[in-house]
């Protein structure tokens, strides 16, 4: 069943006030190390480094209640995160959330968006350690996440392509797009369509596919979130190389085509453009890392391809457009 919609019930976050709200959050995502001025970690593997990435959400940019609910938001908030610790080749260990929200809102709601946060960290071994709350006029989350690269190997950075490489993904391409699009319809929209739209609401990648890649002898690495084409131009332009897609590995599956069908849309927009995958991207010298599959090659000729060809499409997501 798809689901939409925020609690619109309940106590409101002025009526708690910030201890409350706090409290709310530290009882949907508890942690042993949450709760003090600061999280005090254990130390860290020898030969490790610390990572870090942070993200925002802000209400009507990056969500809206008409295409999801607060659950959904918590958990992509740390996707989004996570993938970008994974697309280094590091492990997430820790998350730090911060929300800014109108007193007017339901406390269900941060509770709501807590419990999501808490089962995604849940899913990758790691922990909601602390944060802060704040009034505004829109609901604005924004996650820290905090990881470990274990190990002497480099880290997965963008200007480590090189020609001659495999090109590889792990997680789906353009669906997203597809589910964000079918909400954004005003249809109603079969069941069959579903796994499209519970994408967009949380993608999802598999725990540890980045330590796994860097561990197989991946190079490079990001995260499909602004558009295939568009994440690949970054990686080519910073390693100053091409990169060649293959339209066989790239084609939509039924499910897109079906999608496509049904709302009059090239699905070969949502698989180039759409973004919010959070698909793991990148190269490496010998076979598909476990996990991954082969979706072109490196090159010498600059920009990124598909069969030797410009790309049909080339849009993405622009954070001030």
């Amino acid at each position: 069943m798809i689901r939409t919609g925020f609690p619109d019930f309940g106590p409101t976050l002025e009526e708690v006030g910030e201890q409350g709200v706090i409290e709310a959050i530290v009882s949907a995502a508890p942690s042993a190390i949450n709760g003090d001025d600061a999280a005090v970690f254990t130390p860290a593997a020898p030969n490790s480094r610390v990572v870090a990435s942070t993200d925002m959400l802000v209400g009507g940019r990056h969500f809206s209640p008409e295409y999801s609910t607060p659950f959904h938001v918590g958990k992509k908030a740390v996707v989004q995160n996570y993938a970008d610790i994974e697309a280094m080749g590091a492990r997430p260990i820790a998350a730090l959330l911060a929300i800014s929200a109108p007193p007017s809102m339901p406390v269900a709601v941060i509770e709501e968006l807590a419990r999501g946060v808490g089962e995604m960290t849940d899913a990758w071994s790691s922990e909601l350690v602390g944060g802060d709350v704040t009034s505004g006029k829109e609901l604005v989350i924004s996650v820290t996440a905090i990881g470990s690269l274990g190990g002497n190997l480099d880290a997965l950075r963008l200007d480590r392509a090189r020609p001659g490489q495999r090109v590889v993904a792990h997680g789906k391409l353009g669906y997203s797009a597809a589910g964000l699009a079918l909400l954004q319809s005003g249809k109603e929209i079969p069941e069959r369509f579903e796994p499209l739209v519970h994408a967009h609401q949380c993608p999802e990648i598999t725990p540890g596919r980045g330590v796994v890649a860097r561990s197989a002898g991946a190079t490079a690495m990001t995260d499909n979130s602004d558009g295939l084409i568009k994440d690949f131009g970054t990686m080519a332009r910073r390693s100053e190389v091409g990169i060649d897609l293959s339209s066989v590995a790239l084609s939509p599956d039924r499910l897109l085509v079906e999608a496509g069908h049904f709302l009059d849309v090239d699905p070969w927009e949502w698989v180039l453009c759409g973004g919010e995958d959070h698909t793991l991207i990148g190269t490496c010298d010998r076979s598909a890392p476990v996990g991954f599959r082969s979706i072109g090659t490196v090159t010498r000729q600059p920009g990124v391809r598909i069969d030797g060809d410009e790309p049909k499409y080339t849009g993405g997501w622009e954070s001030f457009g």
